[in-house]
């Protein structure tokens, strides 16, 4: 198996997109496209583009009416965007500790958080697997919560036979450059509300009255009549561009192969490890479809240190190992609360504090977490890296 990351459709796209010299009445014409087949193809109703995939989750949470005074529970062991958008919608992140074995935020630990500030839950699909969304969704029902789905990482992850992106109230993606489809940078955010649909076009669109759920632009018309009222809210400029849209097609039209490569390579690396003792891959349970934007094994031995491995893995030919990202709370910004005056609204809305502690089960994994990348576009190279973990733990057995 070997396809190209970016292939002559991409770039055929993009010099249409070009060629349209992005008069008005060219302009926009792939990102409308990518979105409608987005949704269709994550099975929603309706799909938002915007510029990244942080403007989405900050979006969302606008969209489900989060704001000043009220709190999101989030997971700790991610890239941190996820807490940084609560914070930017004026919120409180939240964190409630994850799942032992899937590394995925646990939804008996959700509820122990909820408080009659909770408004919003993000559970985060994490390096591709979706966590347990039934009880998730049923705790949300019984506390009355917005649920948003973080999906970066998980395209076409699947749970008890539905897609990624189509069982919360929202779901947030993300087109950057690691992630399994790309254009650089933006995201989309899908839901099958046409009121949230609405919400999240007018705050990514400056709070146009003009747009409406399939709609992201006003019109010639609309600007050439001097008694035109143009903004009904306050929203922010989030749409994605035309040239980026139209890359992002062309990848969505070639997700299939290019997420069966990274498939392929998550499960050679995870082969490789299997008989060994003090290494543990993430456990995939039976329902579920991994979508394999990284592999993570955990490492127990009490003998070996994470970079002693690292260092073997790299000095027998392999690519490296990335570390699990710092729990979001235990980062200086949450430590000493520098956000950008925000602070003041959760020291005044009941003072609530990131210090270590808050979720023991994520402390304990994340210095131990190994992350092997999938984005081998041949699958000569996933083998080549398989076999280099293989000598690597014969190394040190």
């Amino acid at each position: 198996m070997k396809i190209e990351r970016i292939s002559d459709l991409e770039r055929e796209y993009a010099r249409q997109a070009l060629e349209g010299q992005f008069e008005t009445h060219n302009n926009y014409r792939f990102v409308v496209r990518l979105e409608q087949a987005f949704a269709q193809r994550m099975g929603t109703a309706h799909a938002v583009a915007f510029v990244n995939g942080t403007a989405t989750l900050h979006s969302a949470l606008e969209a489900a009416g989060v704001g000043i005074g009220d709190e999101v529970i989030v997971p700790p062991l991610t890239m941190s965007s996820t807490a940084l958008a609560v914070v930017q919608a004026n919120a409180t992140p939240v964190f409630a500790d994850v799942d032992e074995k899937t590394f995925l935020l646990s939804a008996a630990e959700v509820e122990k958080k909820i408080t009659p500030r909770t408004k919003a839950v993000i559970p985060v699909a994490l390096y591709g697997l979706m966590p347990d969304m039934d009880a998730i969704m049923d705790i949300a029902r019984r506390h009355g919560l917005v649920v948003i789905e973080d999906d970066a990482q998980c395209f076409l992850g699947t749970y008890k036979g539905r897609p990624a992106g189509s069982i919360g109230h929202m779901a947030s993606f993300s087109f950057q450059a690691s992630k399994h489809m790309t254009c650089g940078e933006g995201g989309m955010v899908t839901t099958n509300d046409d009121a949230c649909a609405l919400a999240l076009r007018r705050f990514s669109g400056l709070g146009y009255g003009g747009i409406s759920t399939k709609k992201a632009r006003i019109t010639k018309d609309d600007i050439q009549d001097p008694a035109y009222a143009r903004h009904m809210q306050l929203g922010w400029n989030y749409r994605m561009s035309d040239v980026t849209g139209a890359v992002a097609l062309a990848q969505l039209e070639r997700l299939d192969a290019l997420t069966d490569c990274r498939r392929y390579a998550g499960k050679v690396l995870e082969a490789a490890v299997q008989g060994c003792p003090w290494l543990i891959p993430q456990a995939t349970p039976a329902d579920c479809g991994h979508a394999y934007w990284a592999v993570a094994i955990r490492m127990t031995h009490p003998d070996i240190s994470w970079y002693d491995f690292r260092r073997k893995f790299m000095e027998l030919g392999g690519d490296g190992i990335y570390a699990a990202w710092q729990l979001t709370y235990l980062e200086p910004a949450f430590q000493e609360m520098r956000f950008l005056g925000r602070e003041r609204l959760i020291r005044h809305f009941g003072g609530y504090r990131y210090e270590r502690g808050l979720c023991p089960t994520a402390e304990q994994l994340q210095p131990q977490l190994l992350q092997l990348k999938t984005n081998y576009w041949d699958s000569t190279e996933a083998d080549a890296q398989a076999e280099i973990l293989h000598q690597t733990i014969a190394h040190f057995n």
